[in-house]
C-alpha cells in the first residue's frame, strides 16, 4: 500500500490551494488516466503535468480580460480538461458554472444568460451545433472555446469561437494563485429543475471542501484507490466524490470512455471505487435477471441460493444475525455465482457508492449478498452534496445512512429532513425568495424530503412533501416508492405512476426493447405493430408483472390502468433531467390527453 499523503483541510482551504498542495506532495504520481482515441491507448497524466496544463490555461484566460468574480462555464464530458479548466479559472478568482454535456440547448442558453457567463468551454462540434442557433441571443457571452477542433466556413463562423489548440498556442508560465477567499462563492451549480427552471446553487470553497473531508472519514479510502469516473462532473456527487476526494487523498481517477463502454472499462481498468446513480445498478440487475430467466431451473435455484446464503453471511458480518451452518457453502456459491458478478465490475471494487436517488432495497441486497460493496447515501446540490451515508461496518440498504461528521440532521415539521453544516450553500443565485424558503434564519436547509430516524441514528426517506398522489377516495401515497419497486422488473425501463384525483392508480411505462420482444413473442404478437401496445392480453401480462413488484404495498396501491411506450424519455425532449430524474410536470403535460382517454376507456 502506498503511504497516504492526505492533504488536511487546514493546509488547503480553497480548491486551487488543494491542487497546489497535491502537486507539491506527489508531483510524479499518476493523477488521471484517460483513453486517447487517436492513439488507441490509455494514457496517464501526473500531477506535475496537470500543473503545467493549468498554468497554460490560466495564461489564456488572462488574455480574455476577465475580472475576478466573472462567470465562466464548461460543458464537457468527464476528462482532464474539466479539472484543468476548473482549477485554472478558480485560481484566478473566477466563478465556474458546470453544464451537463448532454443538456438541452434551451436549458444551457437559459443558464448562460442567468449566470451572466462571459466564457464558455464546449466539447466540440456536437455541442457547438446544438448551441450555435442560440448563442447569438446571448450578448454577454464573449468567448466560446472548443476542446475539439471545429471547422467552420467564414459565413457560418462566430467571431467569439476559437479552438483550444489556437487559444493555448504559445502559452507558458507559472501557475497563478489569486483565488477568492475560502468562504466566497467559487461555483454556481444549477439544479436539475424537475419542477421548473433550474436554480443556481451558490457554493463556496469551504462548502465543497468541508464535504469532501467529511466524506473521506466515512470509509478507509487511500492513495492506492482507483476511482472510475463516468457520472457527469457537473453532478455535485461526482464533483465531490470523483474529483475533490481523490485530490485530497492523492488517489488516481480513471475516466470511463462512455456509459456504453462502462462494462468494458470496468473489467479493463479494475477500479476500487465507483460513484453512480441507481439506474446503472438497476440496469445491471435487470440484465442479470433477464439472463437468469434463460437458464435451467437448477441454475436459477443455484443463483437464488447464493443470494440467500450471501445475504445471511453479509448480515452476520454486520453483526445483525448469528452464524448459520449454511455459510459453509459460501465458497462454492462464490466460485459458481458471486465471482462472476464481482469480476464483471473489475474484481477489485471496494466501494460502489450510490446516490442521486434511492435504489430499490432488493437490488441493493442482491449486490451486497454477492459481494458487491454497495453503499447508499443522501444529499443535495445545496449541501455540496453529501448529508448522510451508510458505513462499511454499518450498512442498511433500506437506509440513507447516518450523518457525516460535522453535519447536523434533524426531522422538522411534517417529518421534513433538515440539515445544517459548513457544506450548506450560500443561497440561490439571483433568487433571494427561493433562498429564503430553502434556508432558515439559523442556517437549516429544507430538503423537501420526508424522513424518519431510528434510535441508532440511521435515517430513512419516507416520501416527499410535494410528491404525493391523492386518489379520489382520499388515499395518499408517494409514487416514488412504487416506481422504485416497479423498475426492478426487467421489462420496465421507465415509469410514471399516475392517479391524482382519480378513482384508481395508473401508470405510463417505457418498456425495455429486449424484454418487450420476448413478451410479444410469447404472446405471438408483432412487436413492431403500433397496435400491439393496446393488446388486452399483453397489457394484462404487463400489469401482472407490475403487480408482482407491489406485493408489499397497501391494497389500494395497485396499478389498474396502463399506457405503454416503446421510445424512452430523454433529456433532449425535456422529459428527463441530465441526472436522469423524471420531470413529472412535463410528462403529465405530454400525456394529458392520453391519460384522460385511458381513464375514460377503463370506466373507473
Amino acid at each position: 500500500m502506498t503511504e497516504a499523503k492526505t492533504i488536511p483541510h487546514e493546509q488547503a482551504q480553497t480548491i486551487p490551494a488543494l491542487f497546489r498542495a497535491r502537486v507539491a506532495a506527489t508531483p510524479d504520481k499518476t493523477a488521471y488516466r484517460h483513453f486517447d482515441a487517436a492513439g488507441k491507448q490509455w494514457v496517464n497524466t501526473s500531477w506535475a503535468e496537470m500543473q503545467e496544463e493549468v498554468a497554460r490555461w490560466q495564461k489564456a484566460l488572462l488574455k480574455e480580460n476577465l475580472e475576478p468574480g466573472s462567470k465562466v462555464a464548461l460543458m464537457l464530458s468527464n476528462c482532464r480538461e474539466w479539472v484543468v479548466f476548473d482549477q485554472a479559472a478558480l485560481g484566478l478568482g473566477l466563478i465556474t458554472v458546470p453544464l451537463y454535456n448532454e443538456d438541452r440547448a434551451e436549458n444551457v442558453a437559459y443558464i448562460i444568460k442567468h449566470a451572466e457567463v462571459k466564457l464558455l468551454l464546449v466539447q466540440g462540434i456536437r455541442q457547438w451545433r446544438g448551441l450555435s442557433h442560440l448563442v447569438d441571443e446571448l450578448d454577454g457571452l464573449q468567448r466560446i472555446v472548443s476542446v475539439q477542433n471545429i471547422e467552420t466556413d467564414d459565413d457560418e463562423g462566430d467571431s467569439r469561437q476559437v479552438n483550444v489548440s489556437d487559444w493555448l498556442f504559445g502559452k507558458r508560465g507559472e501557475i497563478v494563485a489569486n483565488e477568492s477567499a475560502p468562504g466566497d462563492m467559487a461555483s454556481i451549480v444549477y439544479t436539475s429543475g424537475t419542477t421548473g427552471k433550474p436554480k443556481g446553487v451558490m457554493l463556496s470553497h469551504t462548502n465543497m471542501l468541508h464535504n469532501a473531508h467529511a466524506s473521506i472519514k466515512c470509509a478507509t479510502f487511500d492513495a492506492d484507490d482507483n476511482f472510475l469516473s463516468f457520472l457527469p462532473l457537473s453532478h455535485m456527487l461526482e464533483r465531490t466524490a470523483g474529483y475533490h476526494v481523490p485530490m485530497v487523498l492523492g488517489a488516481q481517477v480513471t475516466y470511463s470512455r462512455s456509459v456504453a463502454k462502462l462494462a468494458e472499462d470496468l473489467t479493463q481498468q479494475r477500479p476500487t471505487v465507483l460513484v453512480s446513480v441507481p439506474r446503472i445498478y438497476e440496469k445491471v440487475h435487470a440484465k442479470i435477471m433477464s439472463g437468469l430467466q434463460k437458464q435451467s431451473a437448477l441454475k436459477q435455484k443455484l443463483f437464488n441460493s447464493a443470494v440467500s446464503v450471501g445475504w445471511q453471511r453479509y448480515q452476520h458480518q454486520q453483526g445483525r444475525v448469528g452464524w448459520s451452518p449454511k455459510q459453509i457453502l459460501w465458497p462454492v456459491f462464490n466460485a459458481l455465482v458471486a465471482k462472476k458478478v464481482t469480476d464483471a465490475l473489475g474484481g477489485q471494487m471496494r466501494y460502489a457508492i450510490c446516490g442521486g436517488a434511492a435504489m430499490p432495497p432488493e437490488i441493493a441486497k442482491m449486490f451486497l449478498a454477492l459481494g458487491v460493496p454497495v453503499y447508499q447515501g443522501y444529499g443535495m446540490t445545496e449541501s455540496s452534496p453529501v448529508v448522510t451515508v451508510n458505513r462499511p461496518e454499518d450498512n442498511i440498504p433500506e437506509s440513507i445512512g447516518m450523518a457525516l461528521e460535522g453535519v447536523e440532521v434533524k426531522i422538522g415539521e411534517q417529518d421534513e429532513l433538515l440539515t445544517r453544516s459548513s457544506s450548506v450553500m450560500l443561497g440561490y443565485w439571483k433568487n433571494p425568495e427561493a433562498s429564503k424558503k430553502a434556508l432558515s434564519e439559523d442556517g437549516w436547509l429544507h430538503s423537501g424530503d420526508q424522513a424518519r430516524v431510528d434510535d441508532e441514528g440511521h435515517y430513512f426517506i419516507t416520501g416527499r412533501l410535494k410528491d404525493i398522489i391523492v386518489l379520489g377516495n382520499g388515499e395518499k401515497l408517494p409514487p416514488k416508492d412504487m416506481e422504485m419497486a416497479i423498475v426492478a422488473e426487467p421489462l420496465i425501463e421507465q415509469i410514471m405512476v399516475i392517479g391524482e384525483g382519480r378513482p384508481v392508480l395508473g401508470a405510463v411505462v417505457v418498456v425495455d426493447p429486449e424484454e418487450w420482444q420476448k413478451l410479444c413473442a410469447t404472446l405471438e404478437l408483432d412487436q413492431k405493430d403500433p397496435a400491439t401496445v393496446e393488446n388486452k392480453p399483453l397489457k394484462k401480462a404487463v400489469l401482472k408483472k407490475i403487480a408482482a413488484r407491489l406485493t408489499d404495498f397497501p391494497g389500494y396501491a395497485k396499478i389498474r390502468v396502463l399506457h405503454i411506450e416503446l421510445e424512452p424519455w430523454t433529456v433532449e425532449e425535456g422529459l428527463m433531467t441530465p441526472t436522469l430524474k423524471k420531470k413529472r410536470p412535463k410528462l403529465l403535460a405530454k400525456y394529458e390527453e392520453t391519460i384522460n382517454a385511458l381513464y375514460l376507456a377503463s370506466r373507473v
